[in-house]
């Protein structure tokens, strides 16, 4: 029972103050954590939740929630679209926030370990906040919002990484080179293991029950596979929250991602405001008195380091100083990493106990500045552009398309040695996982089944045939690309240098069976050498194999295209010009008009998008129709999805007038209640010898004859050439006061 106390407590605490904060036009972010605090047993003045830890685990799953939505909207394509830009700007933004979080914990005279994990938790901005802010705000649409929640997705990434690193550190251990290699190549290995599964299995699944599934079924099976990888992702040691962030992003590649990011919308805000609200439950006004001095401090290096450093990493990545200041001021805070940092430091008794309440404290007070941070960005270039030399100034404008330029010019040589080490990676792992799976549970069930060595041939040989699609693959595939063609008779000198790779993937794919030989038997290691490369030959000769490498590759691909496609079938999918656009700080933004909206029902032209916003409209899609180059006369309705093209600000002036720009809520609806009346044609009455249409029953009055009483089981219909004799006993249907005022002495009612 305390559970369910605990919860109306919260939520209505959390409307309330949501509410006003919705009124003062605040983030509502900071309306959750403000609930927090109040219902929190800190604060003794209000009624206080009872069980705290049924809430947090609540916290952990709107966590895991949060990251699954952050996973449908972010896809590991939209990554791997933008380059090397988002790894240079998180890289740089960790090692810069975590130097300066360690040099403010040494200044205060705090101990190493409490000064490296004091590093760890400011390296690390919040995904969930940022993401929230955004939304709030209304930003998630501009360009330089991608490129944050990109970097942040990295640093979560990261964030794994370095809680294996902060792990080694406390327990004695040396975290040199091997061991953060070692811990990269394990993360990496499973991302690549359950991307490329998931969307193998995934899609098919879908695919095969998309007849059976309504919208109850679907978010019913979205929240099941969601949980099944976070239990997937805590079994292998990561977690849940990054177990449910991947199968987002497998899901963002299906048809249905659309329906399911609808569906499970009102998840991830209930669970979302149960988060905050446990992030602010956390804040005691006793650490904040005591340990004050450091709060400010690490408040303004969070501040001021994510400003400063931030930005110079999204210039490094190569965005102009504008966009790389709105991307650094957004990153102005930290928040569930570091809270999961400190757990874990306070779990191996490293760090001091005051260590967790300071930072949630920081966290807090960073959340509230956050909004605020976002805002001034501009302001803050503005100021920094009037006040810099002319030749400065135009420097570093035009410093990110420079870079941008440059790093679109890859040769052939990048792409060809790109390509193979994607390739070989992604095979790679696909036979590492069957030859795990294989000697862990097919091998003992063989050798006891067959006899030792017997079962040792049978496992060998089925792991062989298993993996063999994965090793041709591995081997052949680029090898008649236009890129290593070209390079093969461009020059003589490039020869020798393709054959080194080619021998390179020959090498590795021998290493794999040469391994599985080498486990299951004790002959010689030339021997094994020997029919590793036979067997690599066979491979590359075999036509059968060939066929099924490529029907696994284009079904792999169908996969991961389906949604693009029926995005181009049913017109969704944003034209290829979009990304001509980008260059000029132009884009397209698709909006949906709300059903209360001031703007349906009229045209183009009444509306005038281009002179009051500077926008173009490209395209209106309604339903299955797509709209291209509507022109003046074409009418907007209702849930019109609208494609428009124009920078960040005149797009964001278009948003704010379609939110402002609604039918206001009836402060009276319920005095608009219909009522059926009758009413009979006297001598006196002004509709006498009147036609329906001369009446003005319906123009003056807002009311709707509905039929005439001739004493007939039915009523009789009226015409509009019909004229009201005496003594007609018509029924009126109107609304209460318009009815009265039709019902005068001269229009007694019966």
């Amino acid at each position: 029972m305390n559970l369910i106390t605990d919860l109306a407590l919260i939520l209505i605490v959390a409307g309330i103050v949501t509410l006003l904060f919705k009124k003062l036009k605040q983030p509502l972010v900071l309306g959750y954590i403000v609930a927090g605090f109040l219902v929190s047993p800190n604060m003794p003045y209000t009624m206080s939740v009872v069980d705290k830890a049924n809430i947090h685990t609540w916290a952990d799953i709107g966590v895991m929630f949060l990251l699954f939505s952050l996973g449908l909207d972010f896809s590991f394509k939209k990554i791997l679209k933008m380059g090397m830009a988002p790894i240079i700007a998180s890289l740089t933004i960790i090692f810069c926030m975590a130097s300066l979080g360690m040099f403010i914990g040494h200044t205060f005279g705090w101990g190493k370990m409490d000064c490296i994990f004091l590093g760890g938790m400011l390296a690390m901005s919040s995904t969930t906040i940022i993401y929230k802010a955004f939304d709030d705000l209304g930003l998630t649409q501009q360009r330089f919002a991608g490129l944050v929640m990109s970097v942040l997705i990295l640093e979560d990434i990261l964030a794994i990484v370095m809680m294996v690193m902060l792990g080694a550190i406390a327990d004695g251990g040396n975290p040199d080179g091997s061991e953060m290699l070692n811990s990269i190549m394990r993360i990496g290995f499973f991302l690549i293991l359950w991307f490329v599964v998931g969307l193998f299995i995934i899609p098919l699944f879908l695919r095969k029950t998309r007849r059976l599934m309504n919208d109850e079924t679907m978010i019913i099976v979205a929240l099941g596979l969601c949980c099944l990888m976070a239990v997937i992702s805590t079994k292998v040691g990561f977690s849940g929250a990054f177990g449910a962030f991947v199968m987002g992003s497998i899901l963002a590649e299906t048809v249905e991602a659309d329906k399911i990011i609808k569906l499970v919308e009102p998840v991830k805000n209930l669970f979302g405001a149960i988060f905050f609200v446990s992030v602010g439950m956390l804040v005691e006004p006793g650490i904040l008195v005591k340990y004050a001095l450091p709060i400010i401090a690490i408040v303004f290096t969070i501040l001021l380091g994510q400003s400063i450093f931030g930005t110079t990493g999204f210039m490094l990545s190569g965005q102009p100083l504008k966009t790389a200041m709105r991307c650094g001021f957004s990153m102005a805070q930290i928040g569930e990493f570091a809270f999961i940092i400190a757990s874990l430091g306070l779990s191996l008794k490293v760090i001091s106990n005051f260590l967790y309440p300071v930072v949630v404290a920081v966290s807090v007070i960073t959340t509230f500045l956050t909004p605020y941070m976002i805002k001034a960005a501009v302001p803050t270039y503005d100021f920094i552009e009037r006040n810099l030399p002319k030749k400065w100034s135009r420097r570093i404008r035009h410093l990110g398309t420079a870079h941008q330029t440059s790093a679109a010019e890859s040769n052939d040589w990048k792409k060809l040695i790109r390509k193979m080490v994607v390739n070989t990676l992604i095979y790679g792992i696909l036979s590492a996982a069957v030859v795990l799976i294989m000697f862990s549970m097919a091998l003992p069930v063989c050798r006891q089944t067959f006899g030792h060595w017997p079962g040792n041939a049978v496992c060998g040989l089925t792991t062989v045939a298993l993996i063999s699609p994965f090793l041709r693959s591995m081997v052949m595939k680029n090898l008649h690309s236009d890129e290593f063609q070209r390079l093969w008779v461009e020059s003589r000198l490039n020869r020798l240098p393709l054959i080194f790779l080619v021998l390179v993937k020959i090498f590795v794919a021998a290493s794999v069976v040469f391994y599985i030989c080498n486990y299951l038997t004790r002959f010689k290691s030339a021997l094994m050498i020997t029919i590793a490369l036979v067997a690599i030959i066979l491979m590359a000769l075999s036509r059968s194999l060939k066929h099924r490498s490529i029907k696994l590759e284009r079904m792999f691909l169908m996969n991961l295209h389906s949604r693009e496609i029926a995005a181009q079938v049913s017109g969704r999918k944003r034209p290829l010009f979009e990304g001509h656009l980008l260059d000029r700080d132009i884009h397209i933004s698709v909006v949906t008009i709300p059903e209360e909206s001031l703007w349906a029902g009229k045209s183009l032209k009444e509306l005038k998008f281009r002179v009051r916003f500077g926008v173009h409209v490209s395209s209106i899609l309604r339903g299955r129709q797509r709209i291209n180059i509507p022109n003046g006369n074409t009418i907007v309705f209702p849930g019109d999805n609208i494609q428009v093209i124009g920078n960040d600000e005149q797009l964001s002036l278009f948003a704010r007038a379609l939110h402002d720009e609604i039918i206001a809520d009836d402060p009276d609806i319920e005095k608009r209640e219909m009522k059926l009346r009758q009413i009979r044609v006297s001598s006196g009455s002004q509709f006498l010898n009147k036609t329906l249409g001369e009446s003005g029953i319906r123009d003056k009055y807002n009311c709707m004859v509905v039929g005439l009483e001739e004493g007939k089981e039915n009523l009789s219909m009226i015409t509009p050439t019909h004229k009201f004799e005496e003594g007609d006993v018509i029924w009126v249907v109107g609304e209460v006061e318009d009815l009265k005022k039709l019902e005068d002495p001269s229009l007694p009612p019966l």
